[in-house]
């Protein structure tokens, strides 16, 4: 008999190939990786071919700080001078060392180095490509034990039950159609290997003059937290490295020069897709790390790349092209209009190659690859089977939004008609910056104006804080267009979060494109600016890349741009600046090598410290004491002890403080009333009358773990209630849980109260809870903003640390004393949580 659906079970709808039936799981029983029982490790030996772990450790810390032979020499002698006790110590030097890491790297499939050749102008050129082949690459991931479990091979459809029906969600590759269909496509025995492609240029020297074309792959069959790892195995990887054309200025933007330089491109990468292609048409029955042979098919699922990139991909024409899209055929006049057009298709674009071919004259095949923007080259990715480029290539928020749209046309607007408002518009934004709380993983600004940002992610964390700080500098009546500009940039930022979700229902797709679609009918008329081209049209396709990907996570090309920055350390400190490549990847290799043996000997003291413990109790045998461990059970934990404090003291250091007025009278009173509402007795059956002289203990930290109604995962906040926190003053705000609906507050102190043999942890608090006019409220929804207005400072109350829901950052309304605006833009969630409160009917 089946059990009864409940509020937020998880329904999970498999593959048909799979032959696995649907399955309906309680939300604390559903979990996303098979389950391992704890077995020895892979390795007992895991530093071979080095003779002793110290061996390991040491060559480890020589590779990590990237240290020149003179200096591993040096570290070495020292080692072997002060070396004592049970482990050997046996290198003795930096040519040593190499060749052991050499041996090790054996391990993991090498680069290898060919030779490609591509005519142009009556001559044969060759170039070097450097590539670990693609599929070999993938097995290395396949076979290793570790990862095994995290391993998902066929596509699944999962919802969560909302107390009326099943809402279909979307997050990992797995989870959306592009996944399923490619699976569709398999003999039924098959599972996709699924493929995540990146490439892009990179500056290698400060001033640009050495660049490298690296190629990095992830495997989507892995978790998010896996995939886009840069340091852990099974994270991403360095697989080749592009020739690049030095310009010839003869030539240079020549349409026959432009085919030759994407034809080079493209004749190199197959050089790393040439194993997939091979078996993209019959698989590759192989044994994987958990034992189970699988018969795996390779799909490139996603390729990720900015604008520029993906045209080179693509093999289209441009900005300039009649369809400058990679994606679709919008006129190169429409871009700017949100509307529908016809998809590219890998058929299209072949069959227009073969037909453009077939023509008489030069001019004539021309006109007609001219007449879809294509480029007389043909396309890597169709010699791999069931691979269509267009529908590979992914939405790329870091280029087109938040240095794009944001960065280079936005904020650019912004800067325009502040310079126009003149100095002081200036220095009060700058002043509304600094003024504004500081957040975790959030960057504060002390200033903006005279600043260059060229970081993606500070741009980002720019665009999520303007609002509030220019909202009472483009005010309607002191700059008409400077407000209708910041409305639009109130849609954009929605549509831009909603695009950043990490787990998206149809709802929110549904809302996302409602924002896109009203940031693109108040931009264009209302800003006065031209916005016909590329990177206001691709946000067209963001949400249809959900559906088909999952979330924007999952082909962002951020974690991609990260690894140019340890590219560019290498070159620096390992290399002698000449033919660099191959010196780059001998190096990258071994450090790959290195962070598998270091997860290994983590895994081997992991398991003999398991040994340690009592096998009932798992307990330590040898028992230390270390402190009492963190818990995510526990939902909110004070922290930072400051001591125990009477009442009497505390009135003279806060008698002054109106919040602190009858606080110990508001202590009582709660009190009284909290422990009868939760069940818990008075003690000795009488009311609590705490005495001046009585203790409590106060504290300066709070740990808040929350689940995200974003995702259900567990997040946590670190929050401050500190009157001096590197300096200066520290207290943050909060949501508050009521038997009627939350409200928002600030922490004022924090402390615990014994009562019995019971600690209470508890907060005297700020409301911000004061009603708002409907009217009022109507003008903020014209920004996107939600404003909490505070109560008299004396009408302080006191709540149990475990009615907080999660932090909350507050920005003070300049213009009006005692308002504050929920700042909804630090995370998906509270985003999500504010879209809620301004959902709701005014009353």
């Amino acid at each position: 008999m089946p059990r009864k659906v409940i509020l937020d079970d998880i329904k999970v709808e498999y593959h048909p190939h799979s032959q696995i039936s649907s399955t309906v799981h309680h939300f604390s029983e559903f979990t996303r990786s098979r389950m391992t029982e704890h077995t020895v490790p892979r390795n007992n030996t895991p530093w071979e071919p080095f003779r002793t772990r110290l061996d390991f450790e040491i060559a480890e810390i020589a590779l990590e700080a990237a240290m020149t032979k003179d200096q591993t020499n040096r570290l070495l002698d020292l080692v072997h001078r002060s070396a004592s006790g049970n482990d050997k110590f046996t290198l003795q030097n930096h040519d040593e060392v190499r060749s052991l890491w050499d041996l090790a790297s054996q391990r993991y499939t090498r680069f290898q180095n060919d030779t490609v050749s591509v005519p142009f102008d009556s001559e044969v050129h060759e170039f070097e490509m450097h590539y670990r082949p693609l599929w070999d690459w993938g097995l290395d991931l396949l076979r290793d034990k570790y990862l095994a479990p995290h391993f998902v091979f066929d596509a699944q459809r999962l919802s969560k039950f909302d107390g009326e029906r099943f809402v279909h969600f979307i997050d990992e590759p797995w989870t959306a159609d592009a996944f399923w269909n490619a699976q569709s496509q398999l003999p039924s025995d098959a599972k996709p290997l699924a493929y995540i492609l990146y490439a892009d240029k990179s500056k290698l020297s400060s001033f640009g003059t050495q660049k490298g074309y690296p190629i990095i792959a992830r495997i989507a069959n892995l978790p998010v937290h896996i995939r886009n790892n840069n340091t852990a195995l099974g994270g991403g990887r360095v697989v080749g490295w592009l020739p690049i054309i030095v310009e010839n200025q003869e030539h240079a933007k020549k349409k026959n020069y432009v085919d030759f330089k994407n034809a080079v491109w493209h004749t190199s990468f197959y050089q790393l897709l040439a194993s997939v292609a091979q078996h993209s048409n019959t698989g590759y029955w192989f044994e994987c790390g958990d034992g189970i042979k699988r018969r795996l098919w390779p799909v490139i699922l996603i390729l990720s790349a900015d604008y520029e990139e993906q045209c080179i991909m693509a093999l289209i024409r441009g900005l300039k092209g009649k369809f400058p899209c990679p994606v679709c055929l919008v006129p190169q006049d429409e871009q700017s209009v949100l509307a529908t057009h016809e998809f590219r298709t890998r058929h299209q674009s072949e069959d227009v190659l073969r037909t453009a071919r077939l023509k008489p004259s030069e001019k004539e095949k021309e006109a007609h690859l001219k007449a879809f923007s294509l480029r007389n080259v043909e396309n890597v990715f169709s010699r791999v089977r069931h691979v269509d480029v267009h529908r590979a290539l992914s939405f790329d928020r870091l280029h087109t939004n938040e240095e794009g749209l944001w960065g280079d046309h936005l904020w650019k607007e912004v800067k325009f008609w502040i310079s126009d408002l003149g100095r002081d518009a200036a220095v009060k934004l700058d002043k509304n910056f600094d003024g504004l709380p500081r957040w975790p993983d959030l960057t504060h600004f002390s200033s903006v104006i005279a600043v260059d940002f060229t970081d993606g992610t500070v741009l980002g964390d720019l665009s999520k804080m303007i609002v509030f700080a220019a909202q009472d500098i483009f005010t309607s009546s002191r700059c008409k267009l400077g407000h209708l500009l910041l409305r639009c940039i109130r849609h954009y930022i929605e549509f831009d979060i909603y695009a950043s979700l990490e787990v998206h229902t149809e709802h929110t797709i549904a809302a996302g494109r409602l924002a896109v679609q009203k940031f693109s009918e108040i931009m264009a008329p209302e800003t006065l600016k031209n916005w016909n081209f590329p990177k206001k049209h691709l946000v067209s396709h963001i949400f249809d890349d959900i559906i088909s990907k999952g979330a924007t996570r999952n082909y962002s090309t951020k974690p991609n741009e990260k690894m140019h920055g340890s590219l560019r350390k290498i070159y620096l400190q390992r290399t002698n600046f000449k033919n660099v490549a191959s010196q780059i990847l001998h190096y990258d290799e071994w450090l790959l090598t290195s962070t598998s043996m270091r997860t290994e000997l983590d895994e081997l003291d992991e398991y003999y410290k398991r040994n340690t413990c009592d096998p009932e109790t798992h307990e330590a045998l040898d028992l230390d004491d270390t402190g009492e461990p963190e818990s995510t059970t526990i939902h909110a934990h004070l922290g930072s002890r400051q001591g125990n404090h009477s009442f009497s003291d505390i009135m003279l250091s806060h008698g002054t403080d109106r919040a602190f007025t009858n606080f110990r009278m508001k202590l009582n009173g709660f009190l009284n009333g909290f422990l009868p509402q939760h069940n818990i007795p008075l003690p000795d059956g009488k009311c609590i009358h705490l005495r001046a002289e009585d203790m409590i203990t106060v504290f300066h930290f709070l740990r808040v773990n929350y689940e995200s109604i974003v995702d259900w995962r567990l997040h946590r906040d670190l929050l401050r209630c500190n009157p001096k926190f590197y300096g200066l003053p520290r207290y943050d705000c909060v949501i508050v849980k009521t038997a009627d609906k939350p409200f928002f507050a600030r922490l004022v102190y924090m402390f615990s109260c014994l009562i019995g043999n019971t600690d209470f942890p508890l907060a005297l608090i700020h409301p911000y809870d004061v009603g708002i006019a409907s009217s009022r409220r109507r003008r903020d929804n014209d920004m996107g903003l939600w404003r909490v207005r505070a109560k008299p400072r004396i009408s302080s109350e006191i709540i149990s640390v475990q009615s907080i829901i999660r932090g909350a950052a507050l920005a003070n309304d300049p213009e009006t004393d005692g308002d504050y605006f929920v700042i909804h833009t630090v995370d998906t969630d509270m985003f999500l949580r504010v879209k809620a409160l301004q959902d709701q009917p005014s009353t």
